[in-house]
């Protein structure tokens, strides 16, 4: 028996070494697995749920809800990621490749409808259109399918947009002269070289747009357009069916995971490479007499996406200040939100630090594997994280749930990948004979960390901390789901308000959170108007 254990021991011993580059620390090992376990919880225990309700249940779903829900989510997602590559490949061709006027500026201009929430967007376009909108009318109706598919087409297109840009810049000038030397027409090397050569950047472009379409709660609920997402919703909060709601998930949880594979699938055995040297200024091509209709395109697509939102907002807040509407809840919703979504920012930060230096560091196959168990959180929907730890906090972990500190968690699960790409790509700069180093002059493992590794890494720190915590600030299904009684936040008051039709109510939380999330577009673009490769790629 002694000898069975020992040998048992021996091979469990092999297996952990083979299993890393550089063997870490057991504490350093078991705090990584136990934040990699802590990041799938909501997906495992959504799974186990679901497979757990009762077989009535399923066909009750299945016979009548799920047939709907699946040609209204599939539909709007398939619709706005068409439209989406129409409108960023063609804007980053135009910005990128022509001589259109002020493409620095548009560089800028073209990438702002990110720091807009889609469903504040909405809100605004209901201010006009809606039922008691100021532009009513009867041609107009922002609550049908085309009203949907146009806001989320606004909010979306910069990720195709931002993909595309980054790529053009990065391709190399001397396949265009060749196609151009062998007769080709700029048409025809459009089509047959450059179009090929974005085909990786179009589809993680689309990947981005299309999961985003999926796991959006906020416009659609807004507009009454029932997907997988409010239909969750209706199901918990409308009828308390905690069954009915895992198995909707669970569903939901299959076309997140259906998608991401037909993407590996459609990039298996491909590979796209650009040939080495210094790539030269591309010369623009001149549109001549189709600059108007560029400039055009560009600034209605500007117009529609931010200018009208950022002014019916400052219609409602000045309108709001002359009727002296009373203010004073505004900052204690702004408190809880930077309280929450700062907490939440800070621990995920050092979370992240440790997943990224076993995943850098120590490499390996069980670094690698802890590094894709913590991403499984970010390819969820918002909804389904907050019902899966609101489920599991009800049966294990009573003294969380109905606190401030449910959000924190949601928030690390949900947005904690944000600020691990961020470390582990200011990690991969850092030249590991510089720890090396400090570990020869007699520093310990966690001093190496403290001293060299972290300090250096701070700019990716820095920016993932502000990613994180920006993220959180917006964030809305989760917060709606898991906050406690009367602890509203800036997001939750907006969607309040504006389904309530207190138009007044909602501007300047809206406002205040448009103008925080401007910072982050510093972090993709660049001073001199270029998008930093590794932050969008």
């Amino acid at each position: 028996m002694v000898i069975k254990i020992k040998r048992a021991l021996s091979a469990l011993l092999t297996y952990w070494n083979h299993g890393w580059h550089k063997p870490p620390s057991i504490t350093f090992a078991f705090l990584g697995f136990a934040i990699s376990l802590m990041m799938a919880l909501p997906l495992c225990y959504i799974i186990l749920r679901a497979l757990g309700s009762d077989q009535a249940v399923w066909i009750r779903l299945f016979s009548t809800r799920i047939p709907q829900l699946l040609w209204n989510t599939l539909s709007l997602t398939l619709v706005v990621t068409i439209l989406t590559l129409f409108i960023g490949v063609a804007l980053a061709f135009l910005v990128e490749r022509t001589n259109l006027p002020g493409s620095k500026v548009w560089r800028w201009l073209l990438v702002l409808p990110l720091v807009i929430p889609p469903y504040i967007g909405t809100f605004s376009y209901i201010t006009l259109f809606g039922s008691t909108g100021i532009l009513k009318n009867q041609y107009i109706n922002v609550y049908s399918f085309p009203g949907v598919a146009f806001i989320m087409t606004l909010y979306t297109f910069p990720y195709v947009f931002l993909l595309v840009s980054a790529a053009l810049q990065r391709i190399n000038p001397h396949y265009e002269e060749a196609a151009r030397l062998s007769g080709l027409k700029p048409s025809q090397i459009f089509l047959r070289v450059i179009l090929p050569l974005l085909r990786p950047s179009m589809g993680a472009g689309s990947i981005l747009v299309a999961l985003y379409v999926l796991s959006d709660f906020g416009a659609v609920g807004m507009l009454r357009y029932f997907t997988f997402t409010s239909a969750i919703y209706t199901q918990l909060i409308g009828r308390y069916d905690r069954s009915g709601a895992a198995v909707l998930s669970l569903v939901l949880i299959f076309l997140t995971f259906l998608l991401l594979f037909l993407e590996w699938y459609t990039k298996r055995n491909k590979a796209y490479y650009q040939a080495k040297g210094i790539l030269k200024k591309q010369e623009p091509i001149n549109l001549c007499y189709w600059q108007i209709p560029a400039l055009i395109l560009a600034g209605s697509v500007f117009l529609f996406s931010v200018a009208i939102p950022l002014g019916t907002l400052i219609y409602w807040l000045i309108l709001g200040l002359f009727k002296q509407i009373a203010f004073s809840e505004f900052w204690k919703y702004t408190f809880n939100s930077f309280l929450v979504s700062s907490l939440a920012a800070t621990v995920s930060l050092v979370l992240a630090s440790i997943i990224g230096t076993l995943h850098k560091r120590n490499a390996g196959f069980l670094g690698a594997f802890m590094a894709r168990l913590s991403f499984a959180g970010y390819a969820l929907p918002g909804v389904i994280i907050a019902i899966g730890l609101l489920f599991f906090a009800n049966s294990y972990l009573p003294w969380i749930y109905g606190t401030f500190l449910m959000l924190v968690v949601a928030y690390i699960i949900r947005f904690m990948p944000q600020g691990l790409q961020s470390f582990t790509s200011s990690l991969t700069l850092i030249s590991p004979s510089l720890e090396e180093a400090a570990r020869s002059l007699g520093e310990s493992p966690w001093g190496v960390l403290r001293r060299v590794t972290y300090p250096l890494a701070l700019p990716g720190l820095r920016a993932g901390w502000t990613l994180m915590f920006i993220s959180s600030l917006k964030e809305l299904p989760v917060t709606l789901l898991l906050r406690p009684a009367g602890f509203d936040t800036l997001s939750v008051r907006i969607w309040l308000e504006a389904s309530e039709g207190f138009y007044l109510a909602a501007a300047p939380a809206a406002l205040l959170l448009i103008l925080i999330s401007i910072i982050p577009i510093r972090l993709i673009v660049g001073r001199d108007g270029g998008y930093k490769h590794e932050g969008v790629s």
